[in-house]
């Protein structure tokens, strides 16, 4: 039996579409056209690479129950006319799956299985369908629970225990609780998110990485809001507590959205192929459990796992891509990082501002901070998320 070689993985280059909100921009584009359009933008902006080479396609997405059925990865292949000889495959783990596509593609490449793959996500949380479950017995008298498929919670098993059920911004409450984050420190925390992000566009730091739509006006980022302040972030009642006791509000928190990223990996072999200098290398990955209504702490340990299995620690990295799923769950686990300089999280903005389609996230993410490497020219870096029913992944990348 031959010992094969782990590989090193490199980033070659990441795209995003600019994220529409709810009933947005987006609201008439399917998400399997979403994931095809970021699939061929990769490819044409790498024209030494032959698309037939392109071993496999690997998408994140969380809900998969409309349009986006049916293996969404292997659709955008066919959509983006790349060869039929490409496969695809699509993973789900919730609000991680496209940093898991990520880690997914890149295991295979580091193993000789692969030498070039894609891999992303999408998510359109306006096209999620509502769905009904089928009748337990023939021609039912009694009206029928619909459900909506864009977040959460739905046909819950009754044999979860009701703590771990809770809703997620329920959740957020919890972590806030947990580590005494106050109403005005989620609210400064959303207002720097959209002051950040506001500030990147505007000095054109996401000219490498967006890729607009076509046919669609909308050539940025359509949640990020450049006159929010305190005073009208502190107008907004608490969504999921309104006993008095709620600091979680829809300003502090990340809204619903519709948007795909992608990223072109390779081995040496493949990087040659495409005749450009990678933004990145991955370095190492790791996911990890938690209590699932503690869900939002869930990147503590991942990261902490990522980067020894990386030979590295927080005071060496330039740049953390921190998913803002709640401005509660963010701090919360930068509390629980006190070697972590905050300087660098999130400088080009965060969920909270730019949004936070599922499936599309964590791919996104990984994409921001392998670009921001390759502007420093060199550093490491890593992209996180906490995930629904209490789950954390990481990725670190180098240059």
């Amino acid at each position: 039996m031959s010992i094969r070689t782990v590989r090193d993985v490199y980033v070659v280059d990441a795209v995003r579409t600019p994220v529409g909100k709810f009933g947005g921009a987006f609201a008439g584009v399917r998400p399997d056209d979403l994931a095809a359009h970021v699939v061929r933008a990769l490819v044409d902006r790498t024209p030494g690479l032959d698309p037939a080479r392109i071993d496999d396609v690997v998408f994140g997405d969380a809900n998969g129950a409309g349009e986006d059925n049916r293996d969404v990865a292997r659709m955008a292949v066919l959509l983006a006319g790349l060869p039929v000889t490409v496969p695809g495959v699509t993973v789900n783990r919730l609000c991680g799956s496209g940093l898991e596509a990520v880690v997914q593609a890149a295991r295979s490449i580091a193993l000789g299985d692969s030498s070039v793959a894609i891999a992303g996500g999408v998510e359109s949380m306006t096209r999620a369908p509502w769905v009904v479950q089928k009748p337990e017995r023939a021609y039912p008298a009694t009206h029928q629970q619909m459900w909506s498929t864009a977040l959460g919670w739905r046909m819950t098993n009754p044999r979860m225990p009701q703590e771990w059920t809770v809703s997620l911004g329920e959740g957020a409450e919890l972590v806030a609780e947990k580590h005494g984050i106050t109403r005005e420190e989620q609210d400064a925390f959303a207002l720097e998110s959209h002051r950040k992000a506001a500030a990147a566009w505007q000095a054109g730091l996401y000219a490498d990485e967006v890729v607009p739509f076509p046919g669609v006006e909308l050539e940025r980022d359509e949640s990020v809001r450049e006159g929010s302040t305190m005073e009208a972030l502190a107008k907004l009642k608490p969504v999921f507590r309104t006993d008095g006791t709620g600091t979680v509000t829809a300003g502090n928190a990340s809204p619903l959205n519709d948007g795909a990223a992608a990223l072109l990996l390779t081995d040496e072999e493949g990087l040659r192929a495409t005749g450009r200098e990678p933004l990145a290398r991955i370095s190492a990955s790791a996911v990890t459990g938690i209590e699932p209504q503690l869900f939002g702490l869930g990147p503590v340990e991942a990261v902490q796992r990522a980067l020894e299995k990386a030979g590295t620690g927080f005071a060496d990295l330039a740049v953390m891509e921190l998913n803002e799923a709640f401005a509660a769950q963010a701090l919360g686990c930068l509390a629980s990082w006190p070697e972590l300089d905050p300087a660098v999280v999130n400088p080009r903005g965060g969920a909270i501002a730019i949004g936070h389609p599922l499936g599309a996230s964590g791919a996104r993410l990984a994409g921001a901070v392998a670009h921001q490497l390759a502007a420093a020219g060199s550093g490491k870096g890593v992209a996180s998320l906490c995930i629904g029913v209490g789950q954390g992944i990481a990725l670190v990348l180098e240059r």
